[in-house]
């Protein structure tokens, strides 16, 4: 028979998303403070991502990842939890993070520099990144050291960008690098769903891959919905705001935005079993 057990207190779920060039190391930091505050963490990498430096484990794997799929990843991960998470997207990651808590698919998001979409206007150098050139072959589009310090790491110092890319980098598909100039509708944030849980947008105003220009029109875009939604801008921060040496800066302010919406560590929720 089935018998209600009352309240239960179990640790809130956070699922960290990461985006384009980067892999899901690139969190490990984050996981690290989030579960030293209590929180349950998840990293999950894209499909055929690998979990060490280095080439993809399954290149052909990732190389077929869109949007659509990408974000469906992600929702069978948050729907396979028994409670209901916090999402932590960072650029693509940033992304799939509105989309889901938009579907109401997860408690609250935390969108980090959200990868533009549908034709945002940016400026030149980002675009050519967005957008490499569409005759190219191969399946995957690599940055090299040079390029990641020049459009992601550029707020940090060279050596440190170069540690960064050893330890992190990893190619984007080229199908979703597509995907981001003309998105399906069904991958993109419903912008207007005023029973979603907070929003949390944050950009880096140093940013050359996302550019604070890009969150701010993102941001406008919720305007009209009564859900929480705000916005937070770090100065001289690049796009590697998640990763660098000031990452805690970020964390910290992420902790106590969860916090001041009444978003904790621990989570009540009622367990009913079966015996």
């Amino acid at each position: 028979m089935a018998s209600s057990e009352g309240p239960v207190v179990d640790r809130t779920p956070v699922v960290f998303i990461h985006g384009a060039w980067l892999r899901a190391s690139s969190w490990e930091s984050w996981a690290e403070r989030f579960t030293r505050h209590g929180f349950r963490t998840f990293a999950p990498g894209w499909p055929g991502e690998g979990l060490e430096a280095g080439p993809p484990v399954a290149p052909d794997v990732l190389g077929g990842v869109g949007l659509d799929v990408l974000t469906d990843h992600y929702a069978a991960v948050v729907r396979a939890l028994d409670t209901s998470p916090v999402l932590i997207g960072h650029s693509v990651g940033a992304l799939v993070a509105q989309h889901l808590v938009g579907a109401e698919v997860g408690r609250a998001a935390v969108a980090i520099a959200p990868a533009p979409v549908g034709g945002v206007a940016l400026p030149a150098e980002a675009a050519r990144v967005w957008a490499p050139p569409a005759h190219a072959a191969e399946s995957l589009v690599s940055l090299t050291a040079r390029r990641f310090r020049q459009v992601v790491a550029n707020a940090v110092e060279a050596a440190e960008s170069d540690r960064l890319f050893a330890r992190h980098a990893m190619p984007a598909p080229r199908r979703l690098l597509a995907d981001l100039a003309a998105p399906s509708a069904s991958a993109l944030p419903d912008t207007g769903n005023a029973a979603r849980g907070p929003l949390l947008l944050i950009s880096g105003q140093e940013d050359r891959l996302v550019p604070d220009s890009v969150t701010r029109t993102v941001y406008k875009a919720y305007g009209d919905c009564p859900a929480v939604t705000d916005l937070k801008q770090f100065a001289d921060r690049g796009h590697s705001l998640v990763l660098d040496s000031c990452w805690p800066c970020v964390a910290d302010y992420v902790l106590t935005w969860l916090d001041a919406h009444g978003i904790r560590a621990q989570a009540t929720h009622t367990s009913t079993r079966t015996r």
